[in-house]
């Protein structure tokens, strides 16, 4: 059975704790195909991201570039329009056929509000989803509409295609995009929180020297 993993996100820019998710989604879930989608045109910010859809594109690229059976998925910045994690998951799963496992990998708060995101129910039809939550996570205090779908199940091997919600054990690195944007924005060090190819390439084209958020 293959298992392709999906884990998108604006990544302005892509950083060490989204390489930090993504391992611990590969390994755990026993991936053979991990898809890294940067978000081309995000309908839930109330601003945009800084870096163009090409150049967050091109972070994810030279992030990834030395990982075996790590993709960067261009088809959410090739959109025209807001992309929605349900239409990008059909077209996944249109590819990928119905028995393959498919993982959606997404965080602690976003599941809490996985029951207002555009046809939820479709998303747990299409896949199964990997939280990476952090300390103090409790799954008893989630949604009520999504607690048949819990499984506190430590082997993600035996999972069906689609219908499940699960854990990673690891957590996720306490760092946000917004913090290194204001960390190159003042000229700091961020070495180590961000892949050395990303940097560089960051420093090339002056991203993130002017923020306010």
């Amino acid at each position: 059975m293959c298992r392709v993993g999906m884990f998108g996100g604006t990544f302005d820019p892509i950083h060490a704790a989204h390489l930090r998710m993504a391992e611990a989604f590969f390994s755990q879930c026993r991936l053979d195909t991990l898809r890294l989608i940067p978000a081309g045109n995000p309908y839930h910010r109330d601003h945009g991201p800084q870096a163009s859809a090409e150049q967050r594109l091109a972070m994810v690229q030279l992030a990834i570039a030395d990982r075996a059976g790590w993709l960067a998925d261009a088809r959410e910045v090739r959109r025209q329009r807001p992309a929605y994690t349900v239409e990008t998951l059909e077209e996944l799963r249109a590819e990928l056929g119905p028995a393959c496992q498919l993982w959606l990998l997404i965080g602690g708060d976003s599941l809490h509000n996985l029951p207002g995101w555009k046809r939820w129910q479709d998303i747990l039809h299409l896949a199964n989803i990997a939280v990476a939550v952090r300390p103090g996570f409790d799954a008893a205090k989630l949604p009520a509409a999504l607690q048949p779908y819990w499984q506190q199940v430590p082997d993600f091997s035996n999972s069906a295609a689609s219908g499940t919600i699960r854990a990673l054990t690891l957590p996720p690195v306490p760092l946000s995009a917004t913090e290194l944007r204001h960390k190159l924005a003042a000229g700091e060090d961020c070495s180590g929180l961000i892949p050395a190819g990303v940097l560089q390439y960051i420093h090339r084209h002056q991203l993130y020297r002017n923020t306010a958020r």
